[in-house]
């Protein structure tokens, strides 16, 4: 088995927010990343150059967009170019938005079911030989709302909570080789330029979490460290990072 500090990492939507967050902690692990993206071109040439300068040659970027299926596969084999094996795959890239009921149209569906549940069971697809060769594991970014959804997003809460059953399932389909988990963050960054997150609302929200507080990037990232170093005999856990929120709904 690879050691820990030798561990080849693919990860969807890193360049930008909590998926730089966790390509910074799982670099300092001694990670090497391919960082995948789409249109944040110039936020993944930054974070690549930045990490390269800590540790040269140990992270490339990739750009595709992830509703074309042919670009999945290209992923994991350009990761494997580049570094010669994978052993993590972490979905993270996800479009949120509302969508009301009344007003959903196919293209709703297919951008937040095909980012948020189809690219993951693809691109675990076709990771899983080169999963399977190096006992690695699939981590999911999934969300806190997926046993409640809420209001007004129905089309991502159907993805997210699919996402839940396809981390499950595929820990089933992939052992004993590979593990499968998830990470449902509950408030840990608001989302940019969203009229609906004001102050009011954000107030409220913390009032409803345990913990009294907003959570940080780097508490998703280190649950996400903690599942892929410090958890060999962990598999099919949805793991909730959301100050109990969850519990408190």
């Amino acid at each position: 088995m690879d050691t820990n500090k030798d561990k080849v990492i693919l990860i969807t939507g890193g360049a930008k927010r909590v998926g730089a967050t966790m390509c910074r902690e799982l670099h300092r692990q001694g990670a090497k990343l391919m960082i995948h993206y789409n249109n944040s071109m110039p936020e993944a040439r930054a974070l690549q150059a930045e990490l390269n300068l800590l540790r040269a040659n140990s992270v490339a970027i990739i750009q595709g967009d992830l509703l074309n299926l042919n670009v999945l596969p290209t992923l994991v084999s350009e990761t494997v170019h580049q570094f010669g094996k994978l052993d993590v795959l972490i979905n993270n890239a996800s479009t949120y938005y509302p969508t009301d009921l009344g007003q959903i149209n196919e293209e709703n569906w297919q951008d937040l079911i095909g980012s948020n549940l189809k690219a993951p069971v693809f691109l675990a697809q076709a990771a899983a030989t080169e999963l399977r060769k190096n006992s690695g594991c699939i981590i999911n970014i999934t969300d806190m709302h997926i046993e409640r959804p809420k209001k007004g997003y129905i089309v991502y809460s159907v993805a997210k909570a699919g996402l839940v059953t396809l981390t499950k399932s595929l820990a089933h389909e992939l052992s004993p080789e590979v593990r499968v988990n998830a990470v449902a963050p509950g408030p840990v960054q608001w989302p940019e330029s969203n009229p609906q997150f004001d102050e009011v609302y954000r107030q409220r929200v913390i009032n409803q979490t345990l913990l009294k507080r907003v959570g940080e990037a780097e508490d998703v990232a280190k649950a996400v460290k903690f599942l892929i170093y410090d958890a060999p005999f962990i598999t099919g856990h949805i793991l909730a990072v959301d100050g109990g929120r969850s519990i408190n709904l």
